[in-house]
């Protein structure tokens, strides 16, 4: 695979695969995966290749670029645009930190591999001749239904070192009955165990890896903060989506006796919503024009930075998750019955339970902003000591 798609085109593609996304999301929803035809144009469209490295035949898709294409996305569905950073990023980090022996097995087919799985929660692996022993259980596999590998944490025994392990897809037991949740069912985010499977060691590498064995300077995010971006661009794509249902259902029942159509309330607080999703949008794409200037420039980013590309993260979920709380409630019954709206409205609220959106990680990044982190850097979701 050596075709490398431009930013320019990756757009214009994804406009062009919008209304397909848009026809099958019920389609998702309704069965726990994205419609074959969904996955097949956007494979084909190189979406899941945004964060790869070029040499493995991704696009290495600037941070801005990215956000917009995470937002498009989401738009036309919120599991779609799920789905989409999910699969780019860990097939992207494993790309990016995998030993060469390693990236071309896991890379040898004719088409971009699909990586998915969980690196919060660890197993347990011992090391042995050429490799480790690997056993564990593992959640939310978001994009498991069409996953080649699968990536899982564990600490090896002896050394407490944290590493990632790369699995084929036939060594994993996947349960497709841990899959029954609100929102977000059309990601089909299963939890998987790996029990007693021998891992070669260039199927491996440090779970904080310090250089990444190839790619340029988008490779430099690690997989946490390149994750981010997708995150971020999925809440703005939803929150969008959101208030233009309700825009449109606004001008439809416009002039209807009783409806809040024409009420002074519902457009004061319609431009407050507006405010509020506009503000987080830009937020995010200021702090990322920053952060890719630095990156561009040969440099690594601050712990100031990356504390910004958090706040903006949190910012967007928050903020979008705001509008929807607007969106439910103004459209009333339109919103209690099966459709868009409510779709979203559940898509929203799985998206909010992430980590990296909750309020252990907006207190460090309180704590950063204040002056009172002075020295510390991020590792995952914790500012800490780099001692």
């Amino acid at each position: 695979m050596t075709t490398t798609l431009s930013g320019t085109s990756l757009l214009e593609s994804t406009e062009q695969l919008a209304p397909l996304i848009r026809e099958y999301a019920d389609f998702a929803d309704q069965n726990g995966k994205l419609a074959p035809e969904v996955f097949d144009g956007m494979m084909d469209a190189g979406l899941f290749g945004i964060w790869t490295p070029e040499s493995l035949g991704g696009s290495e898709t600037d941070p801005l670029t990215s956000l917009k294409l995470n937002e498009m996305v989401a738009y036309e569905d919120a599991a779609a645009g799920w789905y989409l950073f999910v699969v780019a990023v860990g097939t992207g980090t494993v790309g990016t930190y995998l030993p060469d022996a390693g990236a071309e097995e896991v890379f040898a087919g004719e088409r971009l591999p699909v990586v998915v799985g969980q690196g919060t929660r660890a197993g347990k692996a011992i090391k042995v001749d050429g490799g480790y022993q690997l056993d564990g259980e593992w959640n939310f596999a978001s994009g498991a239904p069409h996953a080649d590998s699968f990536i899982a944490l564990a600490i090896v025994e002896g050394t407490e070192e944290a590493r990632i392990f790369v699995v084929p897809r036939d060594e994993v037991e996947l349960d497709f009955d841990s899959w029954g949740v609100l929102g977000l069912r059309g990601t089909g985010s299963i939890d998987y165990q790996i029990r007693d499977k021998f891992v070669p060691a260039d199927r491996s590498y440090r779970a904080v890896p310090e250089i990444p064995a190839r790619g340029g300077a988008l490779m430099k995010l690690g997989l946490v903060q390149t994750a981010m971006i997708g995150h971020t661009g999925w809440a703005l794509g939803v929150g969008r989506r959101l208030l233009d249902e309700l825009s449109a259902l606004i001008r439809k029942k416009a002039g209807r006796a009783g409806a809040n159509a024409g009420s002074d309330s519902l457009h004061e607080q319609y431009a407050n919503a507006e405010a509020t999703l506009r503000s987080a949008r830009a937020l995010a794409y200021e702090t990322w024009a920053e952060a890719w200037e630095t990156l561009s420039s040969g440099a690594d980013l601050s712990t100031h930075q990356s504390s910004l590309i958090r706040l903006a993260l949190n910012n967007a979920t928050w903020s979008a998750d705001k509008v929807g709380k607007f969106v439910y409630t103004a459209a009333g019954t339109s919103a209690l019955r099966d459709g868009t709206i409510q779709r979203f409205y559940r898509d929203l609220h799985g998206g909010t339970q992430h980590i990296m959106s909750g309020p252990a990680v907006l207190r460090h990044v309180g704590r950063d902003l204040a002056g009172v982190a002075e020295g510390q850097i991020w590792v995952y979701a914790d500012l800490v000591d780099p001692r």
